[in-house]
Parts: C-alpha cells; sequence; structure tokens
C-alpha cells in the first residue's frame, strides 16, 4: 500500500480523504491533541483496518470524533445535564466523554463488548473540517504503532505507518501534544480514566461535585 500525504490546507485534498473515509480507508489528520488514525465507525472492515495498523489490542474500544454537539445523539442513549456543562465548556477542546451508548447505532467492533461509547470534538479545524466533509461518524485512536509515542506531525504518523494506512493529511503540528482526558460519565460519579491536559480540579470546577480517579482498572479500557 502506498501511503499518501494530503496538505491539510487544501479543499480539495480533505475532500479527497473524507471520500478515502466514506469508502473504508483509514486516513491519519491532526486534532489538537495528537494526530488520530481515521476509519468509518459503522464500517467493520475499515475499523479492522485500525487495528491492524497499529497493531492495537483486540480488546481496546476506540474513540469517535464528531464535528456537531448534535451528532451525539446518534450514539449516545443519554447525555447527562452535567456532561452538557463539561461540554459547553471543553467542546471543542482535549476532553474525551463517555455515555451510554445506543447498542442499536454503536457496533461491538467499536466499543469492544462495552456497553459505553467514548466520543470527542476535537478542537481542530483541519480536524472538524475533514469530519464534516466525510459525513460518518469516524473512529480515531492516535495514529501510531500500538506502544510508542502518539504523533505529533505528520513525519512521525509516517514514520510508524507509511505503508500500513492509505492517507495522511499533514495539518501541521499539534498543539496540546498529549492524548485527551477520558471522563466517564455513564454512572452516579464521573470517573477519570485518562489523564490529559483537562485536569481534574478543571472538570471539578465546573461539575461542582467530586471526580474520582479511576486509572489502573477502568482507564485500561480506552487507550490511545
Amino acid at each position: 500500500m502506498i501511503t499518501r500525504i494530503l496538505p491539510g490546507q487544501s479543499d480539495s485534498a480533505l475532500q479527497e480523504a473524507a471520500e478515502l473515509l466514506r469508502c473504508g480507508a483509514t486516513v491519519a489528520f491532526p486534532t489538537d491533541t495528537v494526530y488520530g488514525l481515521g476509519a468509518h465507525a459503522l464500517n467493520a472492515e475499515a475499523v479492522h483496518k485500525i487495528y491492524e495498523a497499529k497493531g492495537r489490542p483486540s480488546d481496546k474500544p476506540l474513540i469517535i470524533l464528531i464535528c456537531d454537539k448534535t451528532q451525539l445523539d446518534m450514539l449516545a442513549a443519554d447525555v447527562p445535564e452535567q456532561a452538557q456543562k463539561l461540554m459547553d465548556v471543553f467542546w471543542p477542546g482535549p476532553l474525551t466523554l463517555v455515555f451510554q451508548k445506543k447498542a442499536d447505532v454503536v457496533p461491538d467492533y467499536v466499543t469492544r463488548g462495552f456497553e459505553t461509547v467514548a466520543v470527542r470534538m476535537p478542537n481542530h479545524p483541519v480536524a472538524l473540517n475533514l469530519l464534516k466533509k466525510a459525513e460518518v461518524p469516524v473512529a480515531a485512536p492516535s495514529a501510531n504503532l500500538s506502544g510508542n509515542p502518539s504523533a505529533v506531525n505528520a513525519e512521525q504518523v509516517i514514520k510508524d505507518l507509511d505503508g500500513r494506512i492509505a492517507a495522511v493529511v499533514d495539518g501541521g503540528s499539534c498543539q496540546v501534544g498529549i492524548a485527551s482526558t477520558i471522563l466517564d460519565m455513564s454512572g452516579t460519579v464521573p470517573v477519570i480514566l485518562r489523564q490529559g491536559s483537562v485536569t481534574k480540579a478543571q472538570l471539578e470546577a465546573v461539575l461542582g461535585q467530586p471526580v474520582e480517579d479511576g486509572f489502573g482498572s477502568a482507564g485500561k479500557q480506552v487507550k490511545a
């Protein structure tokens, strides 16, 4: 496979990348945190390509990226009021929220048997434009070989995944440089599954309630 490099500032290149996603190919692209490796989330063969390209353990679920809050209604069975508060402050941005999934929409091959789905809206113009053009939900873990550092520019993606994926959208270097904070909102108490740039103190300030640390147990469920 030849991995194409597409310029992120070109509308026609983004249209091409979006078409690749719709057709079941894998495309890496920049987000505000790190580069993501995207595939059509409702296409089993496309999602399998993510695991194959990364060498990702088959039991680890994937995060779904969206470009508009209204898309969440398609994926989540319930969006608590507290989650709405967080989205108002941190979306688009480096916070992934975990909800009870709509089982009739979100496939098990994305969530790997869990009854929850992890969703984020990235704060990056290239990512948002691409997601809008793709018009499909896009599963997107970090664009690197599993176990390697997350890629923060196109060159690092190519170093790990050249020949393994269809294309890389080059949008320059990512701003944040570390993966998103993941907060589970599916239970009675919010639980941090992965710590990123959004801190526990920031979350608690918005929610007005304590947030638990879930590292080492549930935190292993969703990784880059």
